[in-house]
């Protein structure tokens, strides 16, 4: 029943932004209101430091339905929903928009609906994103990596697998396991590790967040805990399991985690 609500509630969403992709803005009447009139403050976007994807965040003064329509024209073209697990409405909203190109300037377009049935659309606003950063000499070796424990998985939209797929828009979900969360993964051979990387997942209600974590070595050598996101520590082994140390409790897990091998 849980997967059959959520899918719903992705159509819903899908339909949202469609009707948000249009070009046109139409005359604000009873059934299509301005966004600013369930918002505040204006919505806040934090573009990735490889500037290929970027995190909004927006805030509505009643509970709401919210989707994103973007792209590098005022045509948009593509759609990002509310990453909030809840299947109804709600009033703090985060989206990931994906598949953007480094330095360049987006257009977007946001759009909700209440719970009484009103539809609420904002103007055109743009970003743009960042440089692309030099080349790293690093490998990440958790990518292909298999998967040989795990402290649980949310749902199959989040599994462990989604932590060493290379794809920050993509995430690893506990189900409640705060700081007990943990993560094992076989590197498929010895490897001569340079630093290892955990980028925490989070929820807009400030819970999920991995503060600190741990990295322990062939079931022997644990090292750490270092702070969320990457850390120089040199080492050899296989297998590499990530212990959250520290967090702010509810569904912790990682975008992605990192074993850094110099080629």
């Amino acid at each position: 029943m849980l997967g059959r609500r959520r899918g719903i509630a992705k159509i819903v969403l899908l339909a949202l932004a469609l009707i948000g992709a249009c070009q046109d803005t139409p005359t604000v009447s009873e059934e299509v209101g301005e966004f600013s009139e369930i918002s505040e403050i204006a919505p806040t976007i934090e573009p990735s430091s490889d500037g290929t994807s970027a995190v909004l965040t927006v805030e509505t003064t009643i509970d709401a339905v919210c989707a994103v329509a973007y792209g590098d024209t005022d045509s948009m073209g593509s759609l990002a929903t509310d990453q909030e697990m809840g299947v109804g409405g709600h009033s703090e909203h985060e989206a990931v928009l994906t598949g953007l190109s480094p330095d360049t300037e987006y257009f977007y377009r946001l759009q909700g609906v209440g719970a009484d049935g009103r539809l609420y659309r904002s103007e055109i606003l743009t970003f743009r994103t960042p440089p692309a950063p030099e080349a790293s000499s690093d490998r990440n070796a958790a990518i292909g990596a298999d998967v040989v424990d795990v402290s649980s998985e949310f749902s199959a939209d989040f599994d462990a697998a989604n932590a060493i797929d290379g794809d920050l828009a993509t995430e690893w979900s506990t189900s409640g396991d705060g700081d007990d969360a943990y993560l094992v993964i076989d590197l498929g051979g010895e490897v001569d590790v340079v630093g290892v990387g955990f980028h925490t997942r989070s929820m807009s209600d400030g819970s999920a967040i991995s503060e600190s974590f741990t990295i322990t070595v062939d079931d022997t050598d644990t090292l750490g805990p270092f702070p969320a996101g990457r850390a120089e520590v040199s080492f050899s082994g296989r297998i590499v399991r990530f212990d959250v140390e520290t967090s702010t409790g509810g569904n912790t897990g990682a975008a992605e985690v990192e074993v850094l091998e110099r080629p």
